[in-house]
């Protein structure tokens, strides 16, 4: 398809016709097994199956629907390695591109927005869109004082998109569950579901790039593109190279790897701390490598290259945001702080005053301390290795209904005001083990998270 369906009944159809997809392709691999074929055999291809459908009519429909893959994808490292093979392909693929609007749309849009002058502002305008995303799509250009600026235009009736695909995916969100073993998908849908008019105003996006570029201009790591021209549904920034994340998850080299990752923490402790926003997007595609100051790689190619440690991490779309004025919480940082001291007592007394642990229930402290402590090693050690593995496990530990994770898990709870932060966090770790990067994650949570480095330091 080449244009955002625009109808709520043609997009429910399409959405509503998953599940019975997913019904037919299970009675099709009875089938198979009745007919001899091993159970895994069959299994894979089921599985390849429904991701293929699946995120086809994703990709399709763009919109909300778009937007929960993409959330998605970035937990794609949690799946068991038998069963990650047949999805990774198809999570990753939402991770840059969409089909296009029709040019005719783009041009209407511009006209509306920008004035039946539109092209005066600019000195060259390609119609072709460089990327395309949940709800809009970038276009390269030449902007009237010569910089080089992507547009971003939002889908017509992108709003409305939303808000029906995500209503619909969280009626058969138990049917998505199994995608991502110890994940409850209904709250990330409902949670996305409320940021929708947050990320359809681009006046508020402006608002936090502004912040954001002004904050790391000159910052020797981040890189953000300034601001040019914002108006209802469209925004110019400035033009951005760079290799994408999503390349160096395939073929980066471990330094590569590592560099991108120990970017990516940083950026993550270190932009509420500095601008009092977190940026609650991270998935590969709002991410680019580019060389250091003054092109350091080099070579004069504009491409990271060289020395993975002159590389800085340019970031995209701040169409989602948390907004935290104090920075992170301190009740973050002392609570792992305290774990990491083995302090199982004064964590729990924390969690509970903070609404972690509800008033009717009562939990054992060392219990709660020894489901943490395999989640927090990361801030433990001077440097850790994230791996698809070490995610896999944590997945499976907590999503198996025979652990005592599983069981303790169920009895927490997750204050509304930690949701967007819990789940940039479990993002951004997908990401991490995507990577499969050595961070020294320590050393960003001392400098940049209140409360872990506590008063005796």
């Amino acid at each position: 398809m080449s244009d955002l369906p625009r109808k709520a009944v043609t997009r429910t159809a399409k959405l509503a016709a998953l599940p019975l997809g997913f019904a037919g392709r299970a009675t099709w691999g009875l089938g198979k097994r009745i007919g001899g074929r091993s159970a895994e055999i069959v299994a894979r291809e089921l599985q390849q199956r429904t991701a293929d459908q699946l995120f086809k009519v994703l990709g399709e429909l763009k919109g909300g629907a778009m937007k929960f893959g993409q959330a998605l994808s970035v937990f794609e490292s949690a799946l068991p390695e038998e069963v990650a093979g047949p999805y990774r392909a198809a999570l990753t693929r939402l991770q840059e591109a969409a089909p296009p609007m029709p040019t005719r749309t783009v041009h209407t849009v511009l006209a509306e927005r920008l004035g039946a002058d539109w092209r005066e502002l600019f000195e060259e305008f390609e119609d072709k869109p460089a990327a395309a995303a949940s709800i809009g799509q970038v276009h390269r250009a030449v902007w009237h004082d010569g910089r080089e600026v992507a547009v971003k235009v939002q889908y017509p009736g992108a709003g409305e998109a939303l808000l029906s695909d995500l209503t619909q995916l969280s009626r058969f969100a138990r049917l998505l569950g199994p995608l991502i073993p110890g994940m409850d998908v209904k709250p990330l849908i409902t949670e996305l579901r409320d940021r929708v008019s947050e990320e359809l105003d681009y006046g508020l996006e402006a608002e936090a790039q502004r912040a954001h570029a002004e904050e790391f201009a000159g910052d020797p790591d981040v890189v953000v593109p300034a601001v040019v021209h914002q108006s209802e549904q469209v925004l110019v920034t400035e033009w951005m190279d760079g290799v994408p994340l999503s390349e160096v998850i395939a073929d980066g080299t471990p330094e590569q790897r590592d560099r991108a990752g120990q970017l990516l923490a940083r950026f993550l402790f270190s932009g509420p701390a500095r601008t009092g926003l977190l940026h609650a997007d991270p998935h590969p595609g709002n991410f680019r490598l580019l060389p250091g100051p003054a092109g350091a790689d080099g070579d004069g190619d504009g491409e990271p290259g060289g020395d993975a440690g002159s590389w800085r991490l340019g970031v995209l779309d701040f169409g989602t945001v948390d907004r935290l004025p104090g920075g992170l919480p301190q009740t973050i940082g002392t609570c792992l702080r305290m774990a990491l001291a083995g302090e199982a007592d004064r964590v729990y007394e924390l969690l509970r005053a903070e609404g972690f642990v509800k008033e009717s229930v009562a939990l054992d402290p060392d219990a709660v301390l020894d489901y943490l402590l395999p989640i927090i090693e990361p801030a433990e050690v001077e440097a850790f290795g994230f791996t698809r593995g070490w995610m896999r496990a944590q997945a499976a530990r907590i999503a198996d209904p025979r652990s005592p994770a599983y069981q303790l898990g169920k009895r927490l709870n997750l204050p509304p005001s930690y949701l967007l932060i819990h789940r940039v966090t479990l993002s951004t770790i997908g990401v991490l083990c995507q990577l499969g990067a050595t961070v020294r994650l320590r050393d960003e949570l001392a400098a940049w998270l209140p409360g872990f480095v506590g008063p005796e330091a």
